[in-house]
């Protein structure tokens, strides 16, 4: 797998960039396992934009991925690393020993015929098994975490990422996550060993915006380019500065960089340390 670069022969391919992926496989999705995504194009039950830059985009089903992996103790075959169109990680189609298949997020490294599983008993070691996090070694990668046991996987799930198993204390495991931040769960949560596949996926040049517009991202407009009616930054000729001491939202609220986290939230006794801002 490796980026490719175009030639400048139009506008659109100057810069442009694209992932070969020679590992995948060209399996249809097996129909069980899909359901055609529907579209809000950003709109409420009234038909207003409730949120911007989203629409179009090309048709897509969403396949079902077992985000829990709860079936210990049954190993089962990658039958084909896949592409889905809804997320920029890879998926793995697998085969347990009792017939059953699925779809799981592929972690990197993971190639057809290796052999994946679940145990809440002991841990094995290989990339893409999964297990409570209190079984896993300290120090150790891990992605697809549960935040309440049972629940499923909800975090570090996007392509390349993975959290770093600090250590156990007590009733709860430390990790550090891909922001930085250092967070309390359960050690009972389920957690799969190894890193999320595609990591190249953030080297991509998409070159034009009609590429963005294959994925239903719609253009964003600066405020500044808006007149005043329209946008807090608007005026001018769109070269002038905002005129303001911070940025604000089109609806004049403070924006970037102002925290939008809930003070008073339940959550907050396990945030060991918060993220850091980035610059």
């Amino acid at each position: 797998m490796g980026i490719k670069v175009y030639n400048p022969v139009t506008p659109g391919r100057r810069k442009m960039s694209t992932l070969v992926r020679e590992n995948l496989s060209k399996n249809k999705p097996i129909k069980k396992l899909r359901h055609i995504k529907k579209r809000s194009g950003g709109r409420n039950n009234q038909g207003k934009i409730t949120m911007r830059h989203i629409g179009g985009g090309a048709k897509r089903f969403i396949r079902e991925v077992d985000w829990l992996q709860n079936r210990f103790d049954i190993e089962a075959r990658i039958e084909a690393i896949v592409y889905d169109p809804n997320r920029q990680a890879d998926l793995a189609q697998i085969l347990y020993r009792d017939g059953r298949r699925g779809y799981i997020l592929a972690a990197d490294g993971q190639k057809r015929d290796d052999v994946v599983i679940s145990s809440d008993k002991e841990y094995k070691m290989g990339v893409g098994n999964r297990f409570p996090l209190q079984l896993i070694p300290s120090g150790q990668m891990v992605h697809n975490i549960e935040l309440v046991p049972g629940q499923g996987g909800k975090i570090v799930r996007s392509a390349g990422t993975s959290a770093v198993l600090m250590v156990i204390e007590g009733k709860y495991a430390q990790l550090k996550l891909p922001s930085g931040e250092i967070r309390k769960i359960a050690k009972e949560a389920l957690a799969t060993v190894g890193q999320v596949s595609n990591p190249d996926a953030r080297n991509i040049r998409w070159g034009k915006a009609g590429r963005k517009r294959y994925l239903g991202i719609k253009p964003t407009v600066r405020g500044k380019a808006m007149n005043p009616v329209d946008h807090a930054h608007g005026g001018g000729e769109a070269r002038n500065p905002i005129g303001l001491k911070h940025p604000k939202t089109p609806w004049g609220k403070p924006a970037l960089g102002v925290k939008t986290r809930k003070s008073v939230k339940s959550s907050n006794k396990l945030i060991v340390q918060r993220r850091k801002k980035r610059r």
